[in-house]
C-alpha cells in the first residue's frame, strides 16, 4: 500500500506540475529542468584525414576512451576477406589501435576474427597479420578454431534467430573489446556493412549462410549486437564503397575517420558520410533511422533513438566543416 501511494502521489505531483510549468517563461523552465530529463548524447568523433594512423591517435585523443588499463583488450576486426580497404580493415589501422591501446597500459592485446567465405587463416595469412602480431607484440585468435566450450548460445525472445545464435566466449566475456569496422555497402542484403554488421564475423559459419537467405536478413544483424557489447568503436572511412560491397564495389576517397562508444551513432554518422559522397538507391532513398538494422538496434535499445542524441566531435577546421556537411543530412533522421 505504502509503495502504491507513493506512485500515486508523484503521478498527481507530475501532472499539476506540467499543467503550472506551462505558464512560466522559457527561462524558468530551463532553469528548473525538473520533467523533461535531457538525453545522453553519445558523442561521435569526426577526424576528416588521408592519414590513418593520424586519424586513429587523433579520434582517441578528442574521443578520451577510458577503461582499458590493466585490462585484456579483444580487437574485431573486418577480416571478411584479404581485399584491399575497404574490403577489408586495413593494416595501418590496425598498428596505430594497437599501439593506442598500449600506450594506454592495456594489459594484452588480442586480434580475433573468423573470416567468410575464405578460410580465416588463409586470410590473416594474405593480410601479414601474423607478422604485423610479431611486430607490435599482439596475439591473434581464428574463431574458425573454436571448440564447443568456446561458444556461448543466445535465444532471445522475440527474435528472428528462431534457433538462436553463438557467439565466441572470448567476445561475450571480454574485459575491453574494440570494435573497427570500414564504411562501405553491402551488395549480399545488407544494405550497409560497419559497426552493427560486423556482428557477422563473430558467429559460426553454419548459421551465416541462413541468415543471408534470410528476408529478416537486416534484423538478424541488430539482434546478433544484443549479445555483446564493444567499449570502443574506430571507423576507417578513408576510402569507402558507395556501392557493391563487402569484398569489392565503387570506390571512393571518404578521408575521415569516425570513433564513438555507441553503434548505432557510428553507423548512422557512417551512413550521412555514404549519402554525402553520394551512394546506391538502398542508401539514398530511405532516411538513415529507417534503415532496418537501424531501425532494430533503436528497438533494441543498442544506442541513440535518433539524430537530436547524437554530437558530433571535431579537433580541427576542415573536420568541422565536414561535420558541418554531415549534420543536417543525419537530421533528416
Amino acid at each position: 500500500m505504502y509503495g502504491s501511494a507513493r506512485r500515486v502521489h508523484r503521478r498527481d505531483f507530475l501532472k499539476t506540475a506540467a499543467l503550472g510549468m506551462a505558464a512560466l517563461p522559457l527561462t524558468d523552465l530551463e532553469r528548473l529542468n525538473l520533467l523533461v530529463p535531457r538525453a545522453r548524447k553519445s558523442r561521435v568523433v569526426v577526424v576528416r584525414t588521408a592519414d590513418r594512423a593520424h586519424g586513429v591517435a587523433e579520434s582517441l585523443r578528442l574521443l578520451k576512451p577510458t577503461g582499458m588499463k590493466g585490462k585484456r583488450v579483444v580487437i574485431k576486426p573486418n577480416f571478411n576477406t584479404a581485399d584491399a580497404a575497404p574490403g577489408s580493415t586495413h593494416n595501418d589501422t590496425l598498428a596505430q589501435l594497437v599501439r593506442e591501446l598500449q600506450e594506454r597500459d592495456a594489459r594484452t592485446i588480442t586480434v580475433a576474427e573468423s573470416s567468410g567465405p575464405p578460410v580465416t587463416r588463409n586470410v590473416m595469412e594474405q593480410k601479414g597479420i601474423f607478422d604485423l602480431a610479431r611486430d607490435h607484440r599482439f596475439d591473434v585468435v581464428d574463431f574458425e578454431q573454436n571448440t564447443d566450450q568456446d561458444w556461448v548460445t543466445f535465444t532471445p525472445p522475440s527474435s528472428h534467430w528462431v534457433d538462436g545464435f553463438a557467439l565466441p566466449r572470448q567476445v561475450v566475456e571480454a574485459d575491453y573489446l574494440v570494435s573497427t569496422p570500414c564504411l562501405k555497402t553491402h551488395g549480399g542484403g545488407g544494405v550497409f556493412t560497419m559497426s552493427l554488421k560486423l556482428a557477422v564475423g563473430l558467429t559460426p559459419k553454419p548459421i551465416r549462410r541462413g541468415m543471408h537467405r534470410s528476408p529478416d536478413i537486416r534484423r538478424m544483424i541488430a539482434e546478433l549486437n544484443t549479445g555483446y557489447k564493444p567499449q570502443l568503436v574506430v571507423l576507417d572511412g578513408v576510402t569507402a564503397f558507395t556501392n557493391g560491397g563487402p569484398s569489392r564495389g565503387e570506390l571512393n576517397e571518404a578521408h575521415v575517420m569516425i570513433a564513438g562508444d555507441d553503434r548505432v551513432a557510428v553507423d548512422a554518422v557512417g551512413i550521412a558520410v555514404l549519402k554525402q559522397l553520394g551512394s546506391n538507391e538502398a542508401i539514398m532513398s530511405r532516411k538513415i533511422f529507417d534503415q532496418e538494422q537501424i531501425a532494430r538496434a533503436v528497438e533494441l535499445e543498442l544506442g541513440v533513438a535518433g539524430p537530436a542524441e547524437i554530437e558530433l566531435v571535431t579537433g580541427d577546421d576542415e573536420s568541422k566543416a565536414f561535420a558541418a556537411k554531415l549534420r543536417p543530412i543525419l537530421d533528416l533522421g
